[in-house]
């Protein structure tokens, strides 16, 4: 057997453990350093101060390499993968604030005890020497510090304190004097526990807001400085200055004292923010783009795709299923109606602003979700749009093609929602993802949104007919936000011909809503209350219900019994349905193989259940697990291209040969491919 392979979080996780493990090294020889600094030869100072940094520089390239890091990336399935992603990058935090503790230790020190003038001239040109040293290297990574420890655009405007108290402590006048604005404790190794109104004296400053303080006792320690306030009289000259400036220290302060657990969230948001203002100062997106919201939601879990919407839903008392039932004379699932249920078709996008110059488009498409105003309902669908060069402005879906649609670009879709917001609705955001030319930076960005309201204010339901919605700017938090410079003119008095030409200007996406036949609806009401998804994936999804609930309602030897099922069917099939290449092989299969039944046999629900399980087992699962598939990556042709070519090559025909074959290289095993955990991928 090859030996396992190791995917990106674990490499991460071993490159952190050996940063650990110097970095452990390095603080219990940093006290035998400082207590020779006299008898030491600088070299090795130097030596030690140099590694700290170089080690610095390591843990943020490991960090911004993690950021990036998915679920979709890993080769074989990690359990609990969020909590461990998250867990180490407050390592790494942890290890990137030790080591700014462990060079300011080693840096050269000042000199407070009174110098001679020429030794304290000397002293004063080195450190100034130093200090531009270190502003270079700074301003290098300045972006990424302030992204990292909140602190936005208050280090140019502090920069000038900063200068003005380093000099001072070089010149030989002493450390400055600040007063604790409140109470501090330390929860790190190098942090300073302080109290309101205790005075400390600042040794060090650092950009990224933790200074290097000392009690009147001696200890000395890291502080945040939110919390210190200048004793001296140059507070009072500062005071006109920093009037501004202190409105957003005093939010920073409520920040760092909040310690709210989505640091994570939010350093990534104020990211994207940061890289659409530049996009919007160079041009290249129009008035109206954000970051995508939609987007954003599906890179931190499973919590908004099909294959968490697609698991039975505990009772409140999580002893029985909520949606999923047995009929008892006929031993099919039992259908349960939901308070919408509609199948809609994405006809075309019009006057949809584009990306200027300096961006690649790679991909154009919709996501649609359930949403009732503030809170997403159901899992986040993507469909993507069809794009002509003639005209740049117009989107289109389902293209006209010979053989199967792929299930990505067909705009016929299902909802069902079993929410009782009077606000439920179906929120759509036209998206985009690009790259740019200049530095190969790929992107999320929403093109504008809009939203559909299923109820009217007496809470009945709308007409279902063909809607041509309104595309809005910005995102469905915030206010309204124009696409375009002409919308501006809307609310001038004109005339009716000219606000007819005006409104054929406006971004607008055209959506017909349906009633389901009555088959469709038959097969509708057996999925789960909430869902969203491509129509043609209808009948799979319905017969993989139907085995789900014999494996859970049949075949359990108690009700309360939750041991592992040996299924690779209920297993893996909803990390399946997250892939849409993967899901159009299979309907591909099934449906040459439903081609070769009889009539009678298409109706019996028993036939069908074993078809699903040899249909996928032998064309799907095998590619799942096979290791020359490379992972699924959204919007990278490449990836795309490769995965196609092994999907539908005439040589990766499964059979019992070809997967015992040598040529045929699988990943590591794992049991999590053979067994389906109820407690764990139930919906709670």
């Amino acid at each position: 057997m090859p030996p396992k392979k190791r995917g990106p979080l674990q490499t991460v996780q071993r490159e952190t453990d050996v940063i650990k493990r110097e970095v452990d090294l390095i603080g219990v020889n940093v006290d035998a350093l400082l207590q020779q600094a006299a008898k030491l030869d600088a070299s090795d100072r130097t030596e030690t101060f140099e590694r700290c940094k170089e080690l610095q520089r390591t843990v943020e390239e490991i960090s911004k390499t993690l950021k990036k890091l998915s679920k979709a990336d890993e080769p074989a399935p990690v359990g609990n993968y969020d909590q461990c992603k998250r867990d180490e990058e407050k390592r790494l935090l942890n290890l990137h604030e030790r080591l700014q503790s462990l060079a300011v230790q080693l840096q050269p020190q000042d000199e407070t005890a009174g110098p001679s003038s020429s030794q304290t001239e000397q002293e004063s040109d080195e450190e100034n020497s130093d200090e531009k040293d270190e502003s270079t290297e700074d301003e290098d990574t300045e972006e990424e510090e302030v992204h990292d420890d909140y602190e936005d655009d208050d280090d140019d405007a502090d920069s000038d304190d900063e200068d003005t108290d380093i000099g001072q402590t070089a010149t030989g006048q002493g450390p400055v004097s600040y007063v604790a604005l409140g109470a501090f404790t330390g929860e790190e190794e190098g942090d300073l526990s302080i109290q309101k109104g205790e005075v400390l004296k600042v040794l060090s400053k650092n950009k990224d807001g933790w200074w290097l303080a000392q009690n009147s006792n001696g200890q000395k320690g890291m502080v945040p400085k939110t919390f210190l306030k200048m004793s001296s009289l140059q507070d009072n000259e500062r005071e006109n200055e920093d009037e501004e400036e202190s409105e957003e220290e005093q939010e920073e302060s409520d920040i760092k004292s909040s310690k709210t657990s989505n640091w994570n969230t939010v350093r990534k948001a104020v990211t994207e923010i940061d890289a659409t203002d530049v996009l919007s100062a160079m041009g290249a997106i129009p008035p109206g783009f954000r970051p995508s919201t939609l987007s954003r939601f599906l890179e931190e879990g499973t919590s908004y795709r099909a294959s968490h919407f697609i698991q039975p839903k505990l009772s409140q008392s999580q002893l029985s299923f909520k949606d999923l039932h047995m009929d008892p004379d006929t031993g099919k699932v039992h259908g349960h109606l939901s308070r919408v249920s509609l199948t809609l078709t994405l006809w075309s996008c019009r006057m949809i602003p584009t990306p200027g110059v300096g961006l690649q488009v790679l991909s154009r498409h919709v996501r649609l979700c359930a949403f009732n105003g503030t809170q997403v309902l159901s899992n986040i669908h993507t469909v993507r749009a069809t794009y002509n060069s003639k005209s740049p402005k117009t989107w289109s879906f389902s293209p006209r093609m010979t053989g199967m649609l792929a299930c990505l670009l067909d705009g016929d879709c299902f909802l069902r929602c079993d929410s009782e917001s009077p606000d439920l609705g179906i929120l759509f955001e036209l998206g985009v993802t690009y790259i740019r030319n200049s530095t190969g930076e790929r992107g999320d960005l929403s093109c504008g949104w809009a939203f559909l309201k299923l109820f009217d204010e007496s809470g009945a339901p709308i007409t279902l007919r063909t809607q041509e919605l309104t595309i809005h700017g910005g995102t469905p938090f915030e206010r309204d936000t124009d696409m375009d410079s002409t919308s501006t003119k809307r609310g001038y008095p004109t005339g009716v011909f000219h606000q007819m030409l005006l409104s054929r200007k406006m971004p607008k996406l055209v959506v017909k809503l349906k009633s389901p036949n009555t088959h469709s609806r038959m097969l509708l009401n057996l999925l789960p209350d909430t869902i969203v998804g491509s129509l043609s994936t209808v009948r799979l999804l319905v017969t993989y219900r139907q085995i789900l609930a014999d494996a859970l309602l049949l075949d359990r030897v108690t009700m309360s019994n939750a041991d592992l099922i040996c299924s690779s069917v209920l297993a893996t099939f909803p990390d399946v349905l997250d892939q849409p290449d993967l899901m159009d092989a299979f309907r591909k299969s099934w449906t040459e193989s439903e081609s070769n039944l009889r009539r009678s046999d298409k109706r019996d629900i028993n036939v069908l259940k074993q078809m699903f399980v040899s249909v996928y087992m032998g064309s799907v699962f095998p590619l799942l697990y096979s290791a020359d598939m490379p992972a699924p990556c959204w919007a990278d042709e490449e990836a795309e291209s490769q995965r196609a070519r092994i999907i539908y090559s005439p040589s990766q025909k499964i059979s019992v040969e070809t997967m015992l074959s040598s040529q045929c290289s699988h990943q590591a095993f794992d049991i999590t491919q053979v067994t389906y955990d109820l407690i764990s991928k139930a919906q709670h």
